[in-house]
């Protein structure tokens, strides 16, 4: 059975204080692999993580099967249909297993790469292989990009910084796209925080960040079981989105993967285009609810359940959740919105004015986000690296910048 993630002690320890103060965790001699806590009212029995986790695998044995789970009903949360089979299991002829489909999942199965490179031949067509590679030089010449794996150790101050910094881009891209995020929810955000720490130094969990400077612009958090590693939740600063950080950020966990025998990269529930893209295996996430099928109460209330959950997917399925994330959030919003399409104009200077009235501006520069888009646009567009890149404030003309790079001089005029 696989080690999971989602079983280990502060895990559980840490959902139980968050979502289930009182009650403890319950487990059963006939199942190994996943603890539960109970539902009110109802004989029914949850899985600890219920619906946070990003795969539950378990095992169910004979002993005392019938005794045990008599009038209960079990339910599983997100169970990867390629980690368990139930039917394998040795049970008592009067348990029923039923298997609810949900959410899509994709991964990428390593084992047949030795190297990133072998990977992206197998994978892509060699223009696509090009432009991917050319994000990634592009990136890396424009900006000071670095990127660091906190697997195994990490400092509780840098945890604190990064992880603030890491709730800072999700507020801001879900702020962009006009939806609501679950992970953004107080109670769930402040689970993630609590519970990532002794995770990351149990080796259970991983942050992988991205770094220009010493600016976080990209954090994913990463789950661990056995040899492979699930993207759990991934963020990137909107402002480096035409760098295109998302296939650079896959790129370097890839490497990472194959550098450190991960032979899977597990994107995890959910479709999205991106996972499509980039995956070789699709999977099925399932909820699974066993009880005994004698006893009318728990055949009644896994009845009830299971057909909540087929409805639930179907809408799923129609989008209809996109569209309750989207009116969540234009009922909830308490935030200024920004202006992010604040637009410039550049013009090339043979030789500056001697009217031009010039006071140097020193990065960061992250108070006047206009200002941050055109320097942005610019060395993209001319393939510039920031460190030869000098701006300068025309004083006397309103929303008037210079960039000087080399021999080449450019007037910015910001339209707001």
């Amino acid at each position: 059975m696989k080690r999971n993630p989602f079983s280990s002690k502060a895990y559980i320890r840490t959902w139980l204080t968050h979502f289930n103060s009182n009650g403890p965790a319950i487990s059963f001699p006939f199942l190994k692999g996943a603890s539960f806590f109970k539902y009110p009212f109802f004989p029914l029995y949850i899985n600890i993580g219920r619906n946070l986790t990003k795969g539950i695998s378990y095992s169910l044995f004979n002993e005392n099967i019938t005794k045990e789970a008599e009038n209960k009903v079990l339910l599983i949360y997100d169970v990867p249909e390629h980690w368990n089979n139930p039917e394998n299991n040795t049970i008592n002829e009067k348990i029923a297993i039923e298997r609810i489909p949900q959410y899509p999942g994709f991964l990428i199965d390593l084992k047949p790469y030795k190297d990133l490179d072998s990977y992206m031949v197998q994978t892509f067509k060699r223009s696509s292989r090009y432009k991917l590679n050319k994000y990634k030089k592009k990136i890396e010449s424009c900006f000071n990009i670095n990127y660091r794996m906190f697997y195994g150790e990490i400092n509780q101050e840098e945890y604190e910084i990064i992880f603030d910094e890491f709730e800072t881009l999700l507020k801001k891209r879900f702020q962009q796209k006009g939806i609501t995020n679950n992970n953004l929810d107080p109670a769930e955000w402040n689970f993630y925080k609590e519970v990532t720490y002794p995770m990351i130094l149990e080796k259970d969990a991983a942050l992988f960040v991205t770094y220009s400077e010493n600016q976080i612009i990209g954090v994913t958090l990463n789950y661990v079981t056995n040899n492979a590693l699930i993207d759990a939740i991934t963020v990137f600063d909107i402002d480096y989105s035409k760098f295109n950080l998302g296939s650079v950020n896959i790129m370097k966990l890839i490497e990472w993967c194959l550098e450190n025998q991960f032979d899977k990269l597990d994107f995890s529930k959910g479709y999205f285009d991106y996972k499509k893209r980039w995956s070789n295996m699709e999977y099925r996430f399932e909820y699974h609810l066993i009880y005994n099928k004698n006893a009318i109460l728990p055949k009644t209330i896994a009845f009830a359940i299971k057909n909540y959950f087929i409805a639930k997917q179907f809408l799923r399925d129609k989008k209809l959740n996109d569209r309750i994330h989207r009116f969540k959030f234009l009922v909830n919003k308490s935030y200024t919105k920004q202006n992010m399409d604040t637009g410039f104009s550049f013009e090339d200077q043979i030789e500056l004015s001697t009217d031009y009235q010039l006071k140097e501006v020193f990065l960061p520069i992250e108070n006047n986000h206009s200002l941050k888009m055109a320097l942005f646009e610019y060395v993209y567009l001319n393939n510039e690296s920031i460190n030869d890149l000098r701006t300068y404030k025309v004083t006397n003309l309103e929303d008037t910048y210079i960039f000087q790079t080399g021999s080449k001089t450019t007037k910015v005029q910001l339209q707001r």
